[in-house]
């Protein structure tokens, strides 16, 4: 089993800066990706960046050059640096994790940010 925990949210006015972090424990041989994704209420979660074993990251068009991923291998943990921040980027974001073929998620993090 693994378990994901987000921190990091909260609220901030437009232009403003977040740092979430998520932090994987369990049985975790080997991750394949691990990301965010994002949902606004009555909307579908949207993936918003991911990073592959290797190193790769994907941003989705909306936050490319505001938002940033980094991790730490060591102790399995995903970080994104949210700058200019803008209330479409309003909404609960969730740690994703794929390992040995299956996926996990975190309860998830609420970010709000006010016009």
């Amino acid at each position: 089993q693994v378990q994901l925990v987000e921190s990091g949210g909260g609220l901030v006015q437009a232009g403003g800066s977040l740092r979430l972090s998520c932090a994987a424990s369990g049985n975790i041989f080997s991750i394949n990706l691990m990301g965010w994704y994002r949902q606004a209420p009555g909307k579908q979660r949207d993936l918003v960046a991911f990073i592959t074993s290797g190193g790769n990251e994907n941003y989705a068009d909306s936050v490319k050059g505001r938002f940033t991923l980094s991790r730490d291998t060591a102790k399995n943990a995903l970080y994104l640096q949210m700058n200019s921040l803008k209330p479409e980027d309003t909404g609960a974001y969730y740690c994703h994790l794929s390992t040995m073929g299956r996926g996990y998620w975190g309860q998830g993090t609420q970010v709000t940010v006010s016009s």
